[in-house]
């Protein structure tokens, strides 16, 4: 590539997007004609980044911008008084991974967060996981007027989850408690009656005019009643709160499903049973979880025991990073007596799609040393994990065969 190829000009400018107005001169010594003016849509990208990471967020030819050449800077300036066009301009002009990012730097690093209590800026928002754990941190902070905006975000947050994991999930469960579509077991309620007509319509008896069936076909147990017990215990604490939004979803979609009696529970210092807002609305079920406070993991299992009536037949998730301020002794002899009884037991550390956990080690080691597995978990591999407790399967060799790295 030579110094004065049109290549070079549009590397230059992207360069000049990165670290601003003030590294303009340095980036012209690179090539004699210099890296150009940019171009009408690169200035509207130009002064949507200077919002947020140069020091007086004026964009292209203001003065005084903090950047420099080391790449624009955190800044510290106050909010921009036309949100609403900027976010407008940030969707339009980038990535939707790249939309993400940005709008969560604006609400850490410029203290926009106030300004989501506008119903006009929240509608410019592009939904994600991570502005609803914002809102749901501010959620008692936001004005009657904001509510009703905040939630249809939410909502498209969730359904957008919602889509990615139920069939993977669904096909999960239904896999391991439907091993056989039929049941050979008579019973009249749980005769399946399109496909014994369908069958037996070879044997209709044109004289008396009926079926005259052969043999009769009957649903599978696990399809008409709560073959298993899922209880999903969640950890309230901040740095869980994506890991939150997708236990939440994952729980409303448990909860969704005949086959599995589902019972959700959050807690921090105290213990908040969710289980009929999960399986009305998960939107609800996010509105009524209150990120923040202490931690107290044994109390909420012990609140978690009193459902259980088949331990075999119970499947226990604990969500948490497990910085117990409880007795952790407690918890894990109370963790390692619901193993030995017959539950499966799980220590998800985090559930999201991204980032590495900070989480108590020592703890995790014990529980995963005592057969309750710990880890982090991809939203992608829970399925797999449901499934194969729910088929009885050993969970350490299981979490080991998926590639799963635990704390041992």
């Amino acid at each position: 590539m030579t110094e004065n190829s049109p290549d070079m000009g549009k590397h230059l400018s992207r360069w000049r997007l990165i670290l601003g107005a003030e590294a303009e001169q340095q980036l012209d010594s690179f090539s004699q004609e210099g890296c150009g003016a940019l171009t009408a849509d690169e200035r509207i990208m130009d002064e949507a980044l200077a919002a947020i990471y140069d020091d007086t967020g004026g964009g292209s030819g203001s003065s005084g911008q903090g950047g420099g050449a080391g790449g624009r800077g955190a800044g510290n300036g106050q909010s921009a008084p036309r949100l609403s066009r900027w976010l407008g301009d940030v969707r339009n002009f980038f990535p939707e991974d790249i939309v993400s990012i940005i709008q969560n730097d604006a609400m850490e690093r410029k203290g926009w967060k106030q300004l989501l209590f506008e119903p006009e800026v929240l509608s410019q928002v592009k939904p994600d996981i991570t502005m609803v754990g914002t809102l749901m941190a501010l959620k008692g902070k936001i004005p009657e007027k904001t509510k009703e905006t905040a939630r249809q975000l939410i909502q498209a947050v969730v359904d957008d989850l919602v889509r990615r994991l139920e069939q993977d999930i669904r096909r999960a469960v239904t896999g391991a408690l439907n091993r056989r579509q039929h049941s050979p077991l008579p019973s009249l309620s749980g005769i399946d009656w399109k496909r014994t007509i369908q069958r037996n319509l070879k044997h209709y008896d044109r004289t008396r005019g009926q079926i005259i069936p052969e043999k009769f076909y009957y649903f599978d147990r696990a399809r008409r009643s709560h073959e298993w017990k899922v209880i999903v215990d969640i950890d309230q604490s901040g740095s869980m709160a994506e890991s939150i939004i997708w236990a939440s979803v994952t729980a409303s979609i448990f909860a969704s499903m005949p086959a599995l009696d589902t019972r959700v529970v959050a807690f921090d210092t105290s213990v908040v049973d969710l289980t009929e807002q999960c399986a009305n609305d998960p939107v609800d079920m996010l509105f009524g979880i209150q990120l923040g406070g202490g931690t107290n993991i044994d109390k909420s299992v012990a609140y978690c025991e009193e459902f259980i009536e088949e331990p075999k037949k119970t499947l226990f998730i604990l969500i948490s990073d497990l910085y117990e301020g409880g007795s952790q002794a407690r918890l894990v002899r109370r963790m390692r007596e619901m193993r030995e009884s017959g539950v499966k037991t799980l220590c998800l550390l985090a559930l999201s799609d991204e980032g590495k956990p900070f989480y108590d080690k020592q703890l995790a080691r014990q529980l995963t040393r005592d057969g309750t597995p710990s880890f982090a978990c991809t939203p992608a591999l829970l399925p797999s994990l449901v499934e194969g407790a729910l088929k009885g399967q050993d969970l350490n060799e299981l979490v080991t065969r998926l590639g799963i790295k635990m704390d041992t």
